[in-house]
């Protein structure tokens, strides 16, 4: 390690990186999934009762301190930031790019999103019976932090509503590099009932309850030979 440097080469001071720790305490585990909590206190993955703080957009975060060039660089690196979006815009944009099932049965199926409108309402995949497998998205987040994205997955069968997880996939900042996520492991059922066409939902909000994609699919369940 290197020694002698001088105060001001050494990085933000202390008093300052607490009061800034404090303003984007949600962006210090960028990424990175929310801890469990007590179902008690958690609805559709975010924590009862809270109310998210009101939207500061990139520039106005980084400009805050913009004498000082060394707090400056280290919100930089912290928020992610691109030149592009540092305009001022105060919504965050969430693009989905592909979503794929990934599975021991056949390896991993990928879709481009958004998907074709000739190819809605068509079975995207198919399952055995008792299979596990898994969705994996890779998405992009534009112009600000987005915090607290969640997601919901319903599935139908027969117009009657058999199956909904819920789940916080983290915060996440702007970045030129895509996001990858695979979601929790689940496993079709079996049995001659289970067997057939589903129709699903597929929906991302973040805490503020922006939707940022709403996707229908259909898939089906085939016997296990």
């Amino acid at each position: 390690m290197e020694g002698g440097k001088r105060g001001d080469e050494a990085g933000p001071s202390s008093e300052k990186l607490g009061e800034l720790s404090e303003k984007l305490i949600e962006v210090c585990h960028v990424g990175e999934d929310e801890e469990d909590e007590d179902e008690d206190h958690r609805s559709n993955g975010v924590a009862a009762g809270f109310v998210p703080g009101p939207l500061v957009s990139l520039k106005e975060q980084i400009e805050k301190d913009k004498d000082d060039d060394s707090l400056r660089r280290w919100k930089q690196k912290l928020l992610g930031c691109l030149e592009s979006d540092l305009d001022g815009q105060m919504e965050p944009e969430v693009k989905f790019h592909s979503i794929s099932i990934v599975s021991d049965d056949f390896g991993e199926i990928n879709t481009p999103l958004p998907i074709d409108e000739n190819q809605i309402g068509r079975v995207l995949f198919t399952l055995k019976e008792g299979s596990e497998y898994r969705l994996k998205l890779t998405f992009s987040v534009l112009h600000n932090i987005v915090s607290g994205l969640t997601y919901s997955n319903t599935v139908w069968k027969g117009g009657v509503q058999v199956d909904q997880s819920i789940g916080m996939l983290g915060t996440f900042a702007s970045n030129r590099e895509p996001y990858e996520h695979t979601l929790e492991e689940e496993t079709t059922p079996s049995g001659v009932l289970a067997r057939g066409l589903y129709s699903a939902r597929l929906k991302f909000e973040d805490d503020d309850k922006r939707c940022y994609m709403e996707l229908k699919y259909s898939f089906e369940i085939k016997k296990r030979s």
